[in-house]
């Protein structure tokens, strides 16, 4: 069975979504908050729409 995204508490700081993609592709949930956080330095909606999609369409673990 193929590793699909989820939604993990363990390694989430508010919702989760950056530890779940971390856990799906064997990285550190660092560099994809990192990832999320320089998406939010234009102006906040090029990292908060896709997070917040994410968080409603990710099942939780």
């Amino acid at each position: 069975m193929s590793k699909q995204h989820t939604l993990t508490r363990q390694n989430g700081m508010i919702a989760g979504v950056c530890g779940g993609i971390a856990a799906r592709y064997g990285i550190s949930p660092f560099i994809v908050r990192l990832i999320f956080f320089l998406l939010l330095l234009p102006g906040g909606l090029p990292g908060l729409i896709p997070y917040g999609i994410l968080w409603i369409l990710m099942p939780k673990a």
